[in-house]
């Protein structure tokens, strides 16, 4: 289901005040050369991902004036708060947990959760965070919200061994293998499932217990939920209040290529498209406190009204 699409197009650039999609790159301190190397393929994995949607990307990993936190902290100060185009936040390293702060390892003094959350608070515009770091799940509670989908390596602050789910969801954003739906284009959900799904068969293969467990938060609980939750794309488990729509309905909906399908639909569309889909979602979660007969009428007047979305436009005689 499509609940609130953050589609690649470029045909909302009036609209969004912002001309493509923009990718942030953060290579932290690797602390030993062999760290080094892996970092180093994962970012040009995500440098070719950013080539064939068309970002604009940027990378803080290397000798910078005044240093990497200053770079960061300039960046999310000039670059623009609002818009329709999503601002993507990849973190590439490793993490530090004290049992109450959690931080990213940068070169020179470490990031911490709640100095990201302060540089992003302002921004109103669609927002991915991934944090690839040990360590990582505290960084969900302070960075939460409307609008956000975040993802980390781990699920607690406990798991403090190098993590090696970030060298397989960059790979899983371009495997065709991942559209369980069969839509004809991968979602960042369906590539957050085929990652988790690697990284669990690697411990596997490897004879080892699995030191990292990787979550997604897009509801605002600030939670997560687990890759395991899961059965194929139908949430089976959920920790969220019953009042929030449960986490991955909206990852679901941005796609680093848009099938042709949707990049024939207009902006307009598109956002109509996912109001009712969210409405559907919403009605779908009451059936059970719903009369039968209530519930379908209003499920009709939806998949109706849905329906009309991919109807061309007619004259009005009434002829496509």
């Amino acid at each position: 289901m499509r609940f609130w699409s953050i589609s690649f197009c470029l045909c909302a650039t009036i609209l969004s005040g912002v001309e493509k999609p923009e990718l942030l790159v953060v290579k932290g301190a690797a602390g030993t050369p062999e760290y080094g190397g892996k970092f180093e393929k994962w970012i040009e994995s995500w440098r070719n991902i950013s080539e064939k949607a068309g970002m604009d990307f940027t990378e803080a990993g290397k000798e910078l004036i005044g240093g990497q936190k200053k770079f960061l902290q300039d960046f999310f100060r000039d670059v623009p708060k609002q818009g329709i185009q999503p601002l993507w936040v990849v973190l590439i390293g490793h993490g530090t947990y004290n049992g109450k702060e959690a931080k990213f390892n940068l070169i020179g003094p470490d990031l911490e959760a709640k100095e990201l959350a302060e540089w992003l608070e302002p921004f109103d515009r669609p927002l991915v965070v991934i944090n690839c770091s040990s360590c990582s799940a505290p960084f969900l509670s302070h960075l939460s919200g409307k609008g956000r989908v975040l993802i980390t390596a781990t699920r607690s602050g406990h798991e403090r061994n190098y993590c090696h789910f970030g060298g397989f969801f960059p790979l899983a954003l371009m495997d065709s293998s991942a559209d369980l739906d069969k839509d004809d284009q991968t979602s960042l959900l369906e590539a957050w499932l085929l990652a988790t799904r690697r990284t669990n068969d690697f411990y596997v293969k490897e004879g080892r217990l699995p030191t990292e467990h990787s979550l997604l938060d897009d509801n605002g609980d600030g939670k997560g939920t687990q890759g395991d939750w899961y059965s194929g794309l139908q949430l089976t488990k959920r920790s969220a209040e019953e009042n929030l729509l449960p986490d991955g309905l909206r990852a679901h909906q941005i796609h680093i290529q848009p099938s042709e399908a949707d990049r024939k639909l207009s902006y307009e569309k598109r956002k109509l498209r996912d109001e009712l889909e969210l409405k559907l979602a919403l009605l779908r979660a009451e059936k059970k406190n719903m009369k039968e007969a209530d519930y379908y009428l209003k499920l009709e007047k939806l998949l109706l009204e849905m329906g009309r979305v991919y109807l061309p436009a007619k004259t009005a005689e009434g002829e496509p």
